[in-house]
């Protein structure tokens, strides 16, 4: 069938209050730029609701794009007719026509904003059904639970007629959270942790450690695929990528194998720290998931923490496993997260690392290390390499 509209709905961003207006005009910019590649295709806001006007183009890709836009809860293809009874019964059995052969029952749902209509909400669901019952012997009324809900909206000079809503992500519009700093490996948990915050308004920034030669050029390869698929939920990434081997080293030679594991980590969060800090993020975001391997003991956790000063977010840490895995083969990053090139995380892995580690003693640790110019010289040579949803999309990186 051909649309002439999508009518978008929003949800939790009409209780915003003071905010409303700034969250829904980050979502109208969102959609945009979501569906820029289509020129044709106008997004409006009129009357409280968000319009794409489809101007001849195919509804169903745009559709597709709408359904990875953080901050829609619904949407609903439609059609933009005269507010003239007739009309709008030719269309409404136009709908019906063009339903699945499951569909044998059907609730007309009418609202009327112009109150110069001739009929009433009720009456015009009465006038509409009877006409339905009587061309489509096989349909029955169901106002419970029915095949098909009809929804027709006067709203003026126009009438908008269209079926059942098609659910959207949900959350709210990527950015009003403000940015974040993602530590980013080549797994499967910090992907989906990336997607769930930005589900929240988060704007993404990643950070990958990167251990050159003990990892290769194709584990970086793999984490910029994977900030490339998580771009079509969260919009462009700038991914930060940190040398890390020199740190690593130093950890290696210097410090006891069972506190490795503990200090390099504290490491990368005093690195991504700086670097939240630098590009003006307002918190740090892992894939950590409570108890899931040695490092993410809540001991283990709040050594690690001690050194930072922002926030530090995990979507994950309540999950299992198999709830992450579902996660991530439902946004399409888990392919890719399973391909066997390894990170920095996995090479100088102790035999036996410490699951409660004790601040005091990583502190002892670290004494051994230069750690202020270490993180210096590893932030000074950051690469930062920027991401866009485009596929053909070239990145470009420098050195800051």
């Amino acid at each position: 069938m051909k649309y002439d509209v999508i009518l978008i709905r929003y949800g939790e961003l009409a209780l915003k209050k003071k905010n409303r207006d700034l969250f829904i005009k980050r979502l109208v910019k969102n959609i945009t730029e979501k569906l820029s590649t289509y020129p044709e295709v106008s997004v409006t806001h009129p009357w409280g609701r968000i319009f794409v006007e489809l101007n001849g183009v195919d509804y169903q890709p745009v559709v597709a794009k709408l359904k990875e836009v953080f901050g829609i809860v619904g949407f609903s293809p439609a059609w933009k007719i005269e507010s003239d009874l007739q009309k709008i019964k030719a269309k409404a059995q136009e709908l019906v026509e063009n339903q699945p052969p499951h569909v044998k029952t059907f609730k007309v749902i009418s609202k009327r904003t112009n109150k110069k209509f001739p009929f009433t909400s009720d009456q015009l669901n009465r006038k509409v059904g009877g006409m339905l019952l009587a061309k489509n012997p096989h349909l029955k009324v169901d106002v419970h639970q029915p095949d098909l809900k009809i929804h027709i909206e006067v709203r003026g000079r126009y009438s908008y007629l269209y079926g059942n809503v098609i659910a959207g992500p949900g959350g709210l519009p990527v950015g009003v959270s403000g940015p974040v700093m993602l530590l980013l490996s080549g797994g499967i948990d910090s992907p989906v942790a990336g997607h769930l915050i930005c589900k929240r308004g988060g704007e993404l920034w990643a950070v990958h450690f990167h251990s050159y030669p003990f990892t290769s050029e194709q584990s970086k390869q793999k984490v910029i695929d994977l900030a490339r698929l998580l771009t079509r939920y969260t919009g462009p990434i700038r991914l930060l990528v940190v040398p890390f081997t020199e740190i690593q080293t130093q950890i290696n030679q210097h410090c006891a194998s069972s506190y490795t594991v503990t200090i390099m980590r504290r490491f990368m969060i005093r690195i991504a720290e700086r670097l939240a800090k630098k590009y003006g993020c307002k918190a740090l975001v892992t894939g950590e998931s409570l108890g899931q391997v040695a490092s993410q003991t809540l001991e283990s956790m709040g050594v690690v923490s001690a050194v930072a000063e922002l926030p530090i977010l995990r979507p994950l840490i309540g999950m299992d496993k198999l709830e992450i895995i579902n996660l991530a083969k439902k946004i399409g990053t888990y392919e890719t997260s399973i391909l066997p090139y390894e990170d920095c995380c996995t090479i100088f892995l102790p035999k036996s690392p410490k699951t409660k580690p004790q601040l005091a003693m990583a502190e002892k640790q670290e004494e051994r290390l230069k750690i202020d110019s270490l993180v210096q010289e590893a932030v000074d040579n950051t690469e930062i390499i920027h991401i866009k949803p485009d596929q053909q999309q070239q990145e470009f990186s420098y050195f800051e």
